[in-house]
């Protein structure tokens, strides 16, 4: 009885141990009494197994099951502590339990059942958990556990894999250059597909110089929890110093601009302030830790991010640095109080009136600035080329520049509505602006801020005439040099007065020898009116003659200054002011001269003067046109890329039609009198011919930059021609093309700009109209035909190209277009994939044995097909099963061929359910959300390119790109954010346990019902949402 009563103890723990309110450590303790009064303790090892087994077969996380897991591990390791606390010898004979436990795991750990693998793994990390932190175990048995668990990390379900990660967190040794749980850990984190996984191996994997590069990695995974955690694990155990300035700066970036707001929170409330904590709350050392001069686009959103958390109240009392004036001591200013005294004004004032009353407190009135920010920079240093070639003295320079940028900034912040301030503040700023020691890169801004305050266009002309006029010929005095013969002159002059004087003297001696005073009183103020006479001449000759006169200067530094504020000035202008008679001069004197000056910095400032005068003329943007292209030919690539966009500029503010060749007027009038009507319409038709040439040499001129080798150039010719295209200026099927096999390069792989361009730009261009959609279609098949035709030595040739044909047929699909499009296309008869239909099959029976019918097929049964197109298109698809002999290719023809027959309506319902299974989400979306949302995808897959590669159904089967090197796989990921619709039937993917999704059945002709249609529904989100997020492990 005994015994039963006690085997039911056992039982009776395990029931009780499920219910969710029960206290654990009470039934730990009673259970153990009974395992006290034992002698066969061997028994008792097998039924408590035996009854854990139980729990181990459900995969399931049910309460009741975890309760149970729970309890074993408490109650496994309570014999392990008591026998440490009390010290007894009995603890070899208590820890058997233990012992007996892991060897049962450790058998078990290989099971077929998934279900007993987690357990094992979970029971594992729980008694490894429950033990004290100096706990120690058998070596033998450490080892076992060890070589187990780094086994159940290559497990096919991630679940497994998680609990194995968390078991070994006890068994790491970050000392050991070798160990082996360390180095699987660093491969898990960099390429296991599951985003849980990832995370739990952050979350347990100890900071060392081996792993912490591998930590930062994934601060850029794809998914959100990974970033976040990578961030937390940075916060929580990873100092500051541990990481150089160029990682905190580049942390920063990332997490405050990441797309997620969990993460951005993340890094305010929790790297952020850690990092402060080490600073003893100094914001001024934190930022000097985040080197601010080289990186303020980085310090200024980690400051607002600090302010954003706090009372303004506080920051503003907190501001020690200012004195009674309301300024920083000029001998005080540092590149960091500085940065942090601009961006609270900024930040005050962004808070409205909220913000204004502590902006009063912050910064002093304008006069009294002005007056502070001249003496500053007054006293900025010139270098000399020795002084220039000492690195010393010019960081010196370029953190004395850098305070200089901040203050000239610190003017946006202030209330320049009082006339007096304003009028000071004005005159000051025209004044730096002439001081010759005023730097080039204070130039920009000082101009800027001058303009801002003036609000009339002409007195801003006239200002900045006058400005550019006194800094380019300054008044400068001059020795002039004194001719002979007037030397000649004064030394006879200066004879005659001594001769005089010598006179006078003795007539003197003479009137007082005679005692005749009122004469000799006479003569005495003759003698001294010839003594000043005498004296004058003599200095007049000792003293050269200085004259005050202008002297122009063309020195580099100069004319870039004023070019500098020329820009400026012709940014801020309205376009419709024109080219007055001030504009006119400065082009004449400064901007066309400046276009030939051998210096490339002056040459580019004038360039992009010129780009901006030409906006404001159509007339002049038209003569300048030939000297612009001239530049895209011929000079460096930094002044190329100015021309090119400001040829693109105006293109897309005028168009084509003024750069027409065109013929002189005075010719055409000649003419006008001496031709008879057929001589008229001849030359009508050559002069059509010519301005068609024109353009089409200048297109050609444009678009050869899309194959430059400079990406800079490359990038900008595509944004351009983009631009060009969305806006309507432009219509080409074959540019189209290109742009799509520019997209698709490897070689443009690591252009990210240009791909978020293109990427954003193909669906918001494709979906706006028909016509649209029409020039897409018309692409299709010569970019097909390249990329089949492309050499095996040329990067096309690694493109998948049935990827290319989804993206294509995609774009064109009907119902992707926005709703008031195609209400405006109701009356057509044929869809866009209609005609494309066509298209494809004649292309395939051009020729039936080429190897890329396999690509039309597919293709084909992609298309949403209208019944006004069934008849001609099963004619077509009849000659197409006779001629074409490849079996797939004939099974996709005769799938089609079934749909077409089946249901006459078969676009309609192909359409419809589209939109039932989510797959038409952007004709419900505005412009500004696709392509924001298209951007964060593209982001998403060019940053984690190398970590999630995703497969379309085309790469898994196709042989010919199976074995391809990742490229084209890569942009199927691309591919499909972009398009962001997946039809059922072109979806194959890795699940994240490393199952496939099968390929889904064809629907049948009867209509499905609600309830099916939203399980459908469903399970397509369900792989849609697998399809984007999951990582491959490839």
């Amino acid at each position: 009885m005994g015994a039963k009563k006690k085997l039911l103890q056992i039982k009776e723990a395990f029931q009780l141990a499920q219910k969710p309110h029960q206290n654990h450590a009470k039934l730990v303790v009673a259970l153990k009494s009974t395992y006290n009064q034992l002698e066969d303790k061997e028994d008792f090892h097998e039924k408590f197994v035996r009854f854990l087994k139980y729990a181990m077969i459900i995969y399931r996380r049910e309460p009741a099951v975890e309760q149970v897991i729970d309890f074993v591990a408490k109650f496994v390791t309570s014999f392990y502590q008591m026998e440490k606390e009390d010290g007894s010898e009995e603890g070899e004979e208590d820890n058997l339990l233990l012992n007996y436990v892991f060897n049962f795991l450790l058998e078990s750990h290989n099971a077929n059942s998934h279900a007993v693998r987690f357990r094992t793994c979970q029971l594992v990390n729980k008694i490894l958990g429950n033990m004290p932190e100096n706990a120690q175990i058998d070596d033998d048995l450490f080892d076992k556990i060890n070589e187990a668990m780094l086994i159940r990390l290559k497990d096919k379900f991630s679940s497994v894999r998680i609990q194995a990660v968390l078991a070994l967190s006890r068994l790491q040794d970050p000392k050991d250059e070798n160990c082996p749980v360390v180095n699987i850990y660093n491969t898990l984190l960099e390429n296991d597909s599951n985003s849980e996984v990832r995370r739990a191996v952050l979350s347990c994997i100890a900071p060392s110089a081996r792993t912490l590069p591998k930590i930062v990695g994934r601060t850029l995974d794809v998914k959100e929890a990974v970033r976040k955690q990578a961030y937390e694990v940075l916060a929580e155990k990873v100092h500051m110093r541990a990481l150089s300035i160029a990682q905190r700066v580049k942390l920063l970036q990332q997490g405050l601009n990441d797309r997620s707001d969990a993460v951005k929170e993340v890094m305010k409330k929790k790297l952020l302030q850690a990092w402060l904590r080490l600073t003893e709350g100094d914001v001024l050392e934190l930022l000097h830790r985040l080197d601010v001069e080289n990186c303020p686009e980085v310090a200024i959103p980690v400051l607002n991010a600090m302010f954003s958390l706090s009372p303004l109240n506080d920051f503003v009392q907190n501001c020690k640095n200012l004195d009674s004036r309301k300024l920083i001591p000029l001998e005080d200013l540092t590149a960091e109080n500085v940065l942090y005294w601009r961006c609270l004004c900024e930040y005050l004032k962004s808070k409205g009136e909220e913000g204004e009353d502590l902006l009063e407190q912050m910064l002093p009135e304008p006069a009294i600035y002005a007056d502070y920010l001249l003496s500053y920079l007054q006293n900025m240093p010139v270098l000399s080329e020795e002084q220039r070639e000492d690195f010393t003295c010019f960081e010196n320079l370029m953190t004395k520049e850098f305070i200089g940028q901040q203050l000239i900034l610190i003017i946006g912040c202030m209330d320049t509505t009082e006339e007096g301030g304003r009028k000071h503040l004005l005159v000051t700023l025209q004044k730096i602006l002439i001081l010759p020691a005023t730097s080039t890169a204070l130039i920009s801004l000082l101009a800027e801020r001058l303009l801002s305050i003036i609000e009339d266009d002409d007195r801003r002309i006239q200002i900045i005439a006058e400005i550019i006029s006194e800094v380019r010929e300054p008044i400068v005095t001059v020795d002039q040099p004194v001719d002979a013969a007037e030397i000649r002159k004064r030394e006879l002059k200066l004879a005659e007065i001594k001769v005089k004087l010598f006179e006078a003297k003795e007539a003197l001696e003479e009137c007082i020898t005679l005692q005749d005073f009122n004469r000799a009183s006479v003569l005495k103020e003759k003698i001294t009116e010839l003594e000043h006479r005498k004296n004058d001449l003599i200095k007049e000759a000792e003293e050269p003659e200085i004259k005050e006169m202008r002297v122009e200067k063309n020195d580099p530094e100069t004319l870039l200054k004023c070019l500098m504020m020329c820009y400026e000035l012709l940014k801020i202008m309205s376009l419709s002011k024109g080219i007055g008679p001030t504009i006119n001069e400065i082009i004449e004197s400064l901007i066309l001269p400046g276009i030939t000056n051998v210096h490339p910095a002056v040459r580019n400032m004038a360039v992009l003067c010129l780009g901006c005068c030409a906006l404001q003329n159509k007339e002049f943007a038209r003569q300048q046109l030939a000297l612009l292209l001239q530049v895209l030919q011929i000079d460096n690539i930094k002044v190329k890329l100015s021309a090119l966009k400001a040829i693109f500029d105006q293109l897309m503010l005028f168009g084509i039609e003024p750069f027409k060749a065109r013929r002189g007027n005075d010719s055409q009038s000649e003419d006008a009198h001496i031709r008879t009507e057929n001589c008229e319409e001849e030359s009508e038709t050559i002069e059509e011919e010519e301005e068609t040439a024109t353009i089409h040499s200048l297109l050609q001129l444009l678009s050869g930059f899309l194959d430059s080798e400079f990406s800079e150039l490359r990038t900008e010719a595509a944004e351009g021609i983009a631009k060009l295209m969305f806006s309507g200026r432009l219509i080409s099927a074959k540019l189209l093309s290109r742009l799509v096999l520019l997209w698709y390069n490897p070689v443009t792989e690591e252009d990210i700009r240009l791909r978020h361009c293109l990427g954003v730009f193909f669906p918001l261009f494709a979906y706006a109209n028909r016509s649209n959609q029409e020039c897409f279609e018309e692409a299709y098949l010569p970019t097909l035909q390249t990329l089949l035709n492309a050499p095996a030595t040329s990067p096309l040739a690694e493109i998948d190209i049935s990827n290319v044909s989804e993206l294509l047929v995609d774009l064109t699909r009907p119902s992707g277009l926005k709703p008031q499009s195609k209400k405006s296309q109701d009356y057509q008869d044929l869809t866009v994939h209609d005609s494309l239909a066509m298209k494809i099959c004649n292309g395939i029976l051009m020729d039936p044995t080429a190897p890329d019918v396999r690509i039309y097929a597919k293709a084909l049964n992609s298309l949403e097909l209208s019944s006004s197109s069934t008849e001609n298109l099963l004619v077509l698809l009849n000659e197409i099963l006779e001629k074409v002999k490849d079996k797939m290719c004939q099974r996709a023809i005769e799938k089609i061929k079934m749909n077409l027959m089946k249901d006459p309506n078969v676009g309609k319902d192909h359409s419809e359910r589209t939109e039932e299974t989510g797959l038409s989400e952007r004709t419900q979306e505005t412009d500004i959300t696709l392509s924001e949302n298209t951007l964060q995808n593209e982001e998403e897959n060019n940053k984690d390119v190398l970590h999630t590669p995703v497969k379309s159904e085309a790469t898994a089967k196709l042989k010919s790109t199976r074995n391809k090197a990742g490229r084209g796989q890569r942009k199927a990921a691309e591919v499909r954010s972009v398009s962001r619709r997946k039809t059922g039937t072109t979806v194959k993917s890795g699940t994240e346990s490393g199952d496939e999704i099968p390929e889904s059945v064809p629907m049948s002709r009867s209509r499905p019902s609600r309830r099916a249609k939203t399980l459908a529904l469903e399970k397509t989100r369900m792989n849609l949402s697998r399809l984007l997020n999951t990582e491959a492990d490839q």
